[in-house]
């Protein structure tokens, strides 16, 4: 008998008529076999809904107040969907993230699960309960409520796997798995039938929203199988595994982008040994993250420094970066908040020479600019202007043949 934990998100549980459907998906896993846990997030709108109720009362509402407030829409998912299965003649029970002792740190809004105690989770399933368990909450040392960040249901599910050692964590969604880049985009793009956890972890940070960057990294620490799938059609979805499970990896495994970048250049700054840090250092102490860098020595002495940022924090970056230059003698700051990032993404690039040729021609042949590159073991990223964007998604996606299945 396997152990599987499943995951349904807010699409998936958006209405009574849902909830419905999903209780008959446990009763058909139990049928087959299974001992099942599930783990749902906030009907569909309902968090929104929540924190927009917050704001009306405050610009900036207290963190600890806010966690008790937007953790309560998995509460009325976790005890719809019980009452379901319930009707249905199978024993289920809710628990919420603070009853089945997901214990977290103390940072409200985005905390940090430390640790699970499976014990009651362990005595339901032996006395052959389905439990339903509350997503995207736990609880400090404190016993105060915590909430994981946005899509933190997904690493509820992942890290209750790692505790309960699951056979397999099966995150349900709007889409039927993980594709070689956005069908919205490319219409021929591909499911994937798996994926490594290093490449998928890329995907993510990359901007492929199918699944939450801490629930990859916390699979992939721990172990954990990792499969996702439609909630609204049966298939086999996407297995995100390890690398030696599959050992014909393709060379290209997907392409992903990112529409929320912008570029920062600082020009004709002095040469000289601390100049990254004192340019990086007013930017990081404000809390913006930076992603690509790149450094040009001129022949006088001087250098230019270019990375990019998030778009949301472009005009406090370019701040930032004016008050710098005037501090460092620089010549000019030039920024551009209309560019996008593409990157493929594969572990076979390891054992594939003539993969970043191959990209830049398809690029070129086409008359895209290529700003800005990011190379990595398994990835290489290029900056394009944001007018190109689908027309170099779609190059690259017909360069590396994505639509065809790798030969067997």
């Amino acid at each position: 008998m396997a152990l599987i934990v499943q995951k349904y998100g807010g699409t998936s549980v958006g209405s009574v008529e849902k909830i419905e459907q999903v209780a008959e998906k446990l009763i058909a896993a139990r049928e087959a076999g299974h001992d099942v846990v599930v783990v749902v997030s906030a009907m569909s709108g309902e968090t929104n809904r929540l924190i927009e109720l917050a704001h009306r009362i405050a610009e900036n509402p207290d963190p600890r107040e806010y966690d008790v407030l937007v953790s309560t829409g998995e509460q009325v998912t976790i005890a719809l969907l019980s009452m379901a299965l319930i009707k249905r003649g199978c024993p289920a029970v809710s628990y919420t993230g603070s009853q089945v002792h997901i214990l977290t740190d103390d940072a409200h809004t985005k905390a940090r699960i430390l640790d699970i105690d499976e014990s009651r989770i362990r005595d339901d399933l032996n006395a052959g309960r389905v439990v339903v368990v509350a997503g995207f909450q736990g609880r400090d040392e404190h016993g105060n409520i915590t909430t994981l960040g946005r899509g933190g249901s997904d690493t509820t599910a992942v890290a209750l796997a790692a505790a309960l050692q699951a056979d397999e964590c099966q995150i349900y969604t709007d889409v039927d798995g993980v594709y070689t880049t956005d069908p919205r985009v490319v219409p021929n793009a591909r499911r994937l039938e798996r994926i490594t956890f290093e490449e998928m972890l890329e995907m993510a940070s990359l901007g492929s929203k199918v699944l939450q960057i801490r629930s990859v990294e916390f699979a992939g620490k721990y172990n954990v199988r990792l499969r996702v799938l439609s909630a609204f059609e049966d298939g086999p979805g996407t297995l995100i595994t390890f690398e030696e499970e599959n050992m014909e990896n393709p060379v290209i495994s997907g392409i992903a982008f990112n529409r929320d970048e912008a570029k920062l250049t600082i020009l004709g700054v002095p040469d000289q040994p601390g100049v990254a840090y004192r340019i990086l250092g007013p930017i990081g102490e404000a809390n913006i993250e930076v992603d690509m860098i790149i450094q040009n020595i001129g022949a006088d002495g001087t250098t230019d420094f270019t990375f990019t940022v998030h778009r949301n924090d472009y005009e406090r970056a370019l701040g930032i970066l004016t008050r710098t230059a005037g501090e460092l003698g620089a010549r000019e700051v030039v920024g551009d908040d209309n560019i996008v990032k593409i990157s493929l993404v594969g572990v076979g690039m390891r054992s594939h020479a003539g993969i970043a040729s191959t990209m830049f021609k398809a690029l070129a042949d086409e008359g895209i600019n290529i700003r800005m590159i990011s190379t990595s073991e398994i990835k290489i990223s290029v900056v394009v202007d944001e007018k190109y964007l689908e027309l170099g998604v779609r190059t690259l996606h017909d360069a590396f043949h994505l639509e065809q299945a790798p030969a067997a």
